[in-house]
């Protein structure tokens, strides 16, 4: 217990540095958006006791030197979800077939589904705090930021024409509009990224006690179609309840898209051409403003209501038999 807690407050303590040293430059935002790392290679490679000490020690640190508000915003933010990925990670059943020496191991997929979740909390919760609990009060906060950043683009373009569009009330309002889904899609990325990297230190460390999962494979609970189909229901709510349905949708639709990443990995095994498919894939992505990743998306929602993956397997000829050299 003594090295549990000596190993809680040493990750706690590098967390709260990576944490702190956000300034507005990109690399110490850089080092900011990697401080839930320490916490999850605590919780993954010593117990999630480790994680929980690590959080609340980080927490500690910060309210000591930066207030209270940052201390609570750390725990709320990046200690608790860190923590939490870090103990659903481990969690394991028996084997339904009743060996004693297999386990069942929380599936991928529903980590993924988790990341959306404390993704959108933390954009709701972090967005909230800093507009106001009032609508009209929130909404005039997120407009201004808003206008800033659209100034701040126009500036930075030579082109009066675009700079002039950009700066329109429709733009504006436009832009404002999906902020918070775009910062909720971020946010998830940063969850996920996180969680592989951190199992991918303590794996190859030796200390991972669970196998690492085949991502390829990856499902989500066959409820999550209908929780997507909610959500964007949801977007004709009014004011905050319309507000966090966008934000949750928006972090649904990152899920189906990594999910639909998974499907293209795992239907392209066997292929001789797969590193450059994949490879052609992702670089884009960024290029192409996003519609590699809505079609992926849409690949993931196909995958969860048709099964596509087990498809393409059937339909596969079976390997040829082994024979005597």
């Amino acid at each position: 217990m003594l090295q549990t807690v000596l190993v809680g407050v040493g990750a706690g303590a590098t967390a709260a540095l990576l944490f702190a040293v956000a300034s507005g430059t990109a690399l110490s935002l850089l080092l900011a958006l990697l401080a839930p790392l320490p916490i999850l290679i605590v919780a993954l490679g010593w117990s999630p006791v480790a994680g929980l000490v690590a959080s609340i020690s980080a927490a500690a640190m910060l309210g000591a030197t930066l207030g209270f508000p940052i201390s609570l915003g750390f725990l709320l933010g990046v200690g608790v979800p860190a923590w939490w990925l870090g103990y659903l990670s481990l969690l394991a059943r028996p084997a339904r077939n009743g060996a004693a020496a297999n386990l069942e191991w929380y599936p991928a997929g529903r980590l993924v589904l988790w990341a959306a979740v404390l993704g959108t909390v933390m954009v709701v919760v972090s967005l909230m705090v800093t507009f106001g609990t009032e609508w009209q009060t929130f909404q005039a906060g997120l407009r201004k930021v808003t206008e800033e950043i659209a100034e701040l683009q126009a500036k930075a373009g030579h082109d009066p024409a675009a700079a002039e569009r950009l700066t329109t009330k429709e733009m504006i309002d436009a832009l404002a509009a999906t902020i918070p889904g775009a910062v909720a899609v971020f946010a998830t990325l940063i969850n996920c990224f996180n969680l592989w990297l951190a199992g991918r230190i303590v794996h190859v460390s030796g200390r991972l006690r669970r196998p690492w999962p085949d991502l390829p494979a990856m499902q989500l609970p066959p409820l999550a179609p209908a929780i997507l189909a909610a959500s964007l229901l949801g977007l004709w709510l009014p004011e905050f309840a319309g507000f966090i349905a966008a934000s949750f949708a928006a972090s649904l639709i990152t899920v189906f898209a990594i999910v639909g990443l998974a499907v293209m990995h795992a239907i392209t095994r066997g292929i001789a051409a797969r590193p450059l498919m994949l490879a052609a894939l992702y670089i884009s992505i960024v290029p192409l403003a996003g519609m590699p990743l809505l079609l992926a998306s849409l690949l993931g929602l196909a995958e969860s209501l048709l099964h596509i993956r087990a498809r393409v397997a059937a339909s596969r000829p079976p390997p040829p038999p082994y024979s005597r050299i």
